[in-house]
């Protein structure tokens, strides 16, 4: 696994319950804000990872672009939807009132 993964990764086990945050604020966080690209490939190859929160990342308009990739229809959708995040039309409802940006926080 490469270093970028590794780092991504680190991120998003950080990610609070009931929060999501995006592909690039990830990127940004990590030093390189052209990279959201290459933390969305980070991420879907998450899969394999146990008890790894892959769900809470989204774009940066809270579109669950990667739903495609979870085991399931909505299985992304029902993992944020039982963390309290509403869900219409594969956008996060106040995507605002969710988003966790991890410079702030880390």
């Amino acid at each position: 696994m490469n270093s970028f993964f590794k780092k991504v990764y680190k991120v998003v086990r950080k990610v609070p319950f009931g929060r999501v945050t995006s592909y690039g604020s990830i990127a940004s966080f990590l030093g390189d804000p052209r990279a959201a690209r290459v933390v969305g490939w980070a991420m879907n190859n998450s899969h394999n990872l146990k008890n790894f929160p892959a769900h809470r990342v989204v774009n940066r308009n809270g579109l669950l672009t990667g739903k495609n990739h979870f085991k399931g229809t909505n299985l992304m959708e029902q993992l944020l939807i039982n963390e309290g995040i509403s869900i219409k039309n594969d956008q996060i409802i106040n995507f605002d009132d969710f988003f966790w940006d991890p410079s702030m926080e880390l």
